[in-house]
């Protein structure tokens, strides 16, 4: 909104140095990460108080983990914060003729429905196990899914027809392999299935999952900074992605909501964001990874969510299923390291921490290539 008023005011007159702030993007992602913040704590009381008068409330899962059930009754589906925040900033700050940001809306409000479906489906069989079925969340997830990489590798593609299915890797100048549109296609499928569910799972304890989501968004809206700067994208070997500096203010948005959400979701939690914004965020952070050519950077910064989903799936599908007995004493990681003894808050502390030094090496990436 504001983007767009003070473009047509910079049309009308020339003398109006005051609106050629907004074509910066540095400017508009700080103000970006502000408005989000302030959204935040100005309805965050009144959410929270609406969740309980409405009996929104979290039903907790049989985990064998006695603290867990302090929890029972913590409001959910915070995640509709997180998501109204980015919007609001977005509708302010944001370019809405922007491909790119308009995929990373598109995938943050179809995940993030499928989630409040889920939480609203646990309120109501007030069973935290009886949400939507796992089948019923991969078709919806697939269908978009589908249509992402569609866009990404048909003839409308945001990352132009040389680089829609040319795959990079960390540490690594040039691309690796074309795929082609077939192989390419079917790679986002599956990587914006993973990338959402992981951290759906990571999602288990006051204030883990929302911390390392500001690490990683942080990091790819520097490098979305980086490859949609001409000169800086030329200089570090890059592909200059020309209207991909759009992402840097939805990632400072994205940013700013988690440090306000972190304020209530800090343990002990005074809300929970559901699958809302589990799912929300994952999705989120998987098409900012494709439209950015930042797939394979992925494991090394999200290595925390990826740690988690697959020791919930090796504990579910070959430990369980397969072996017939346990091969962690539990699952997900941060549920193992609580039955090991550590306490609940030093367990969040020590992965954010494990998060923040991923970051750190993901950024390092942008130089050592």
């Amino acid at each position: 909104m504001i983007y767009e008023i003070a473009n047509f005011f910079i049309q009308m007159s020339e003398s109006l140095p005051f609106f050629r702030l907004v074509n910066y993007i540095t400017f508009r992602a700080i103000m970006a990460a502000l408005t989000a913040v302030i959204f935040i704590f100005l309805f965050s009381r009144h959410f929270i108080l609406f969740v309980h008068r409405r009996c929104l409330l979290d039903q907790v899962r049989e985990t064998g983990i006695d603290s867990a059930f302090d929890k029972r009754g913590t409001p959910t589906m915070g995640g509709v914060l997180i998501i109204g925040a980015v919007l609001c900033s977005m509708v302010i700050w944001g370019n809405w003729r922007n491909p790119f940001l308009l995929c990373s809306l598109g995938g943050m409000l179809w995940f993030g429905l499928i989630g409040f479906y889920d939480d609203i489906a646990k309120v109501r069989r007030k069973s935290g196990d009886s949400g939507m079925s796992e089948r019923s969340k991969l078709i919806l997830q697939g269908i978009f899914g589908l249509i992402f990489a569609w866009i990404c590798v048909g003839p409308y593609s945001p990352l132009g027809p040389e680089l829609s299915t040319k795959l990079y890797i960390p540490f690594y100048k040039h691309p690796i392999i074309d795929l082609g549109p077939y192989l390419y296609g079917l790679f986002i499928f599956l990587f914006l299935i993973f990338v959402s569910n992981a951290v759906n799972i990571t999602d288990g304890l006051d204030g883990l999952a929302i911390t390392p989501t500001i690490f990683v968004v942080g990091v790819l809206g520097i490098f979305a900074y980086v490859e949609g700067n001409k000169i800086y994208s030329a200089y570090l070997y890059y592909p200059y992605l020309r209207e991909a500096g759009e992402l840097t203010i939805f990632g400072a948005a994205f940013v700013g909501a988690g440090l306000g959400f972190l304020w209530y979701n800090a343990y002990p939690a005074q809300i929970f964001m559901g699958d809302t914004g589990s799912l929300a965020i994952g999705g989120t952070m998987a098409v900012i990874s494709v439209l950015l050519k930042q797939e394979m950077l992925f494991p090394l910064l999200g290595g925390l969510f990826i740690s988690e989903a697959f020791t919930s799936q090796i504990q579910d599908k070959i430990g369980v299923r397969w072996v017939g007995r346990r091969i962690f004493y539990r699952a997900p990681l941060h549920h193992d390291l609580q039955h090991r003894g550590i306490a609940e808050t030093k367990v969040v502390i020590r992965l954010w921490i494990v998060a923040g030094i991923l970051a750190l090496i993901s950024l390092a990436t942008l130089k050592l290539r």
